[in-house]
């Protein structure tokens, strides 16, 4: 697969060298523009696979810029990050264009989620059904045992056994263990659609797992809002 083209547009220069790093890193491409005049000329010249744009730049903003894109390009995702926060900016991206928002400060992690996610096909990130749940052997999970051919738990001498489905949301999320899982991929993946009663099941086994996690602290479920979930340790 050839590698994704990301335009990255940001001013503030310290920020932008880390996130273009953090993705450079992960095999993407990345063009940083410290402004959009530089941004627009570099869209012109070679047209990326996504645009990630901040709103607040000099010479042309962000949504000056997308606004000159969207003219010619209706298809190209586009990413507005911003330290902005009030409803009618956001409302004015996704006016103007954009497939999403993301405010400041943010995770590299949830921003590769995102752009991931408007990359794929049916805008939803993708695994492998021969991905899904391939963990057969028993697997350390901090100073937790999990043994997912048996939907054990253990815990020194203490074991608990869980139910079917938190067994398979615990696997799902120690096959993508310290990266952030979409909430909607978990609920494709176990329920097949993401319907609001299934939504609320998701809750009710989050909470759950979490409980049977307990027993070694330094184990987190993290809730990253509005996006999905991360196991880490």
């Amino acid at each position: 697969m050839d590698k994704i083209k990301v335009l990255y547009a940001e001013d503030e220069l310290a920020l932008a060298h880390i996130v273009r790093e953090s993705l450079e890193e992960r095999d993407f491409i990345v063009a940083l523009c410290a402004d959009g005049g530089q941004a627009w000329r570099q869209y012109e010249k070679q047209k990326p696979d996504i645009l990630v744009l901040d709103v607040m730049m000099p010479k042309i903003d962000g949504f000056e810029l997308a606004k000159k894109i969207r003219a010619i390009d209706k298809t190209t995702p586009i990413i507005f990050l911003t330290a902005k926060s009030q409803v009618k900016d956001v409302i004015e991206g996704f006016e103007i264009g954009a497939n999403d928002y993301l405010k400041k400060p943010f995770s590299v992690e949830e921003l590769i989620v995102r752009m991931k996610v408007l990359l794929s096909t049916n805008r939803l990130l993708i695994i492998p059904k021969s991905e899904s749940f391939p963990v057969k052997e028993i697997i350390s999970i901090g100073k937790l045992t999990y043994d997912p051919a048996r939907n054990n738990l253990q815990h020194g001498t203490i074991t608990k056994h869980l139910t079917a489905r938190e067994s398979e949301l615990l696997n799902l999320l120690y096959q993508h263990k310290h990266d952030i899982i979409p909430r909607k991929l978990l609920l494709q993946k176990l329920w097949g659609d993401d319907t609001f009663f299934n939504a609320r099941s998701l809750d009710v086994f989050i909470t759950k797992l979490r409980r049977h996690l307990e027993a070694d602290p330094q184990v987190q479920l993290i809730n990253i809002r509005g996006v999905g979930y991360k196991l880490v340790w």
